[in-house]
């Protein structure tokens, strides 16, 4: 569904599989940058083939069983293919898999027979094999055609991706493809667990969050062996006799097929380079280490230094350079892994996403190493896992507890506060804590004063009341960082910089058009512009739905400024619909200030609400200033 052929309607399924919930027809219209009553019409044709997409009191949720289901999806072959992008999934399907299972021969199809196949006549079929050509447009794979006959050629490796691909499609983006794989294959949950039991005493660290797509080159092989279609002696690898060993022994143990030398080396290839990084602690030989250190440790260097935070750590550079190996093979290749979470690191943690980009702007301008989004969230997340994110001392959350002393009850209550607090909150003594200056009292019995916030729960809290008091906290952190932000941009958001109408432009002119107003300004040069468009190359900078924050990665700008631009119709920036686009642009001296600033940004506006009332709002640079101030008022309510 998700190929270059793909329906307008079908954005609606991307969208409600990608929110797993319900979602009302007024966001879905204001994410695909269309009207409610499109959106209806969009969902009768979604269920014109049965019932797919439910509505509700909630608005629409779509159905990902059905969605999986391999009797609906796109490709089935119980079915005929009724529309032009699913019949040519048919024909690929046809001439990879079918041919070999029920003919038992490379002689192609003939045209008639092949238009037979998938119900349509042998005009229409002429311009779906157009279609067909257009989806293997950049792969090993081609269409030949003698005469009437039609034949798929290329190498098994790449038909083997190419099924791969599929079946990701015709299941949710592959949110759900290994669920589907299992249905059909269970013996893959037993042979997963023994992979990662084998990984591990190998001396190898699982990648579980790419172990899957591999599982799925693996089903997908061992089904082709079944075939007799076997990966050639010329694509055999060498230096993973005990990867190459691990699966072949498990492979035929769990799947009953026993897989030729030249498959298991080219499957212990897609488990190394994707799935399965030797651990530092297990490389006794010199030639095993990476020859990557000294570039890696250099790169993480200038990524602290640049951003301010704290990398200097001999493991994280270790580990990355072995990482980064693999991923020089990945790219080479262009066989990314996928990362499941790649938004959600987008979202959550703009800055350690930043830090990513950063690398992997670095690899590409040192070895042409070029990557997508989600091997960007893979370096994100080898430094992520070495960073504490702590945040400023301003948020840290002042608690009193009000509690009469009874043996150690109080004493208990602020044991389990504090455990669910953690760093975010000090916690004073039970009776000593003074109410006056606290950020929040929690309370046995209320206080003889007024206190501005005030939880009270019982001498033996129950987990609502202790979840009652982490949600207050949790709101006073995100309406301090809130008023902050609203506060500076309504400062570095100049009247010549504000823009109300962005459709019509793709994300580079809205960038350009941004660009241009900091230039007149002073702020920044062209050049700066052209970092803005090189960095939004790399990968998108829509961190959340709805907004988009464009910056260079150098900070050369004259001062800290921004450019910000609104629409109440999306603008599709890279495939995410958004209405606020942000253009930052920080000065060196600034520098300190770029991980708050950047977060707090993303993270407050990742709330749609936020987002529309400042859309709906910001009608000119008084209007957007009022809005603002709007914001710190309801932090300040909170």
């Amino acid at each position: 569904m998700t190929g270059p052929v793909a329906e307008q309607w079908q954005r609606l399924l991307d969208e409600l599989a990608r929110a797993d919930g319900w979602t009302t027809a007024s966001e879905l219209a204001g994410r695909l940058g269309v009207t409610t009553r499109t959106v209806r019409s969009w969902v009768a044709r979604a269920n014109a083939d049965g019932p797919l997409v439910r509505s509700g009191p909630g608005g629409y949720r779509v159905d990902l069983a059905q969605l999986a289901d391999p009797d609906r999806s796109v490709g089935a072959d119980s079915a005929p293919a009724d529309r032009p992008e699913r019949r040519a999934v048919r024909i690929i399907r046809l001439l990879v898999d079918d041919l070999d299972a029920e003919r038992g021969d490379d002689d192609g199809f003939d045209l008639h027979e092949l238009a037979a196949r998938v119900h349509v006549s042998e005009s229409t079929l002429e311009a779906d094999l157009a279609r067909v050509r257009a989806r293997l447009e950049g792969t090993p794979l081609s269409i030949e055609r003698r005469g009437p006959t039609i034949r798929l050629v290329g190498p098994e490796a790449a038909k083997r991706r190419m099924l791969g691909d599929l079946l990701r499609e015709e299941t949710a983006r592959g949110r759900i493809a290994v669920d589907a794989l299992r249905r059909r294959l269970p013996e893959l949950g037993a042979f997963r667990a023994a992979l990662i039991e084998g990984l591990a005493e190998a001396g190898y660290a699982p990648n579980e969050y790419a172990l899957d797509d591999v599982l799925l080159h693996i089903a997908i092989a061992a089904d082709r062996v079944r075939r007799d279609r076997t990966i050639g002696d010329a694509a055999r690898a060498s230096g993973s006799d005990a990867l190459e060993a691990l699966l072949a022994g498990l492979v035929e143990s769990h799947l009953q097929v026993r897989l030729p030398p030249a498959d298991a080396a080219h499957l212990a290839r897609l488990l190394r380079t994707r799935a399965a990084t030797l651990r530092p602690d297990a490389i006794e030989a010199d030639h095993l280490r990476s020859p990557r250190t000294a570039l890696v440790r250099e790169i993480v260097r200038r990524a602290a230094s640049e951003y301010l935070v704290d990398l200097d750590d001999d493991d994280i550079v270790e580990r990355l350079a072995l990482h980064v190996d693999n991923l020089a093979a990945r790219s080479a290749d262009r066989s990314f892994s996928r990362n499941p979470l790649t938004a959600q690191i987008k979202a959550a943690y703009p800055l350690i996403y930043e830090l990513g980009v950063y690398v992997a702007s670095e690899l590409a301008r040192e070895e042409g190493i070029t990557v997508n989004d989600d091997e960007i969230a893979y370096l994100a997340m080898h430094l992520g896992a070495h960073l504490d994110r702590r945040r400023p001392d301003a948020d840290r959350v002042r608690i009193a507890i009000v509690a009469p002393e009874y043996h150690d009850l109080g004493t208990a209550l602020r044991a389990r506060i504090e455990h669910a607090v953690g760093d975010w909150a000090t916690v004073a003594a039970s009776g000593d804590g003074d109410i006056a200056t606290a950020d929040l009292v929690v309370a046995v019995v209320p206080p003889s004063s007024s206190v501005h916030r005030l939880v009270l729960v019982s001498p033996l809290p129950t987990d609502t009341e202790i979840e009652r008091v982490r949600g207050e906290v949790l709101r006073l952190r995100r309406a301090r960082r809130t008023a902050r932000l609203a506060a500076r941009l309504a400062e570095t958001i100049e009247p010549g910089f504000f823009v109300r109408g962005l459709r019509g432009q793709d994300r580079e002119g809205i960038i350009r058009m941004l660009g241009a107003r900091l230039v007149e300004g002073g702020v920044i040069d062209r050049a700066y512009v052209e970092g803005a468009v090189e960095r939004e190359r790399m990968s998108s900078t829509a961190f959340a739905d709805h907004i988009a924050v464009p910056h260079a990665m150098s900070m050369s700008a004259a001062r800290t400024a921004i450019a910000i631009g609104v629409d109440e119709v999306a603008v599709d920036w890279a495939g995410t619909p958004v209405h606020l686009v942000a253009l930052i642009a920080f000065a060196d001296s600034g520098r300190a200030e770029f991980q708050e600033l950047f977060d707090q940004f993303v993270e407050t506006f990742s709330e749609r609400e936020n987002v529309l009332r400042l859309v709906r709002g910001a009608q000119d640079h008084a209007g957007l200033v009022a809005e603002l101030a709007r914001l710190m008022q309801a932090a300040d309510l909170e």
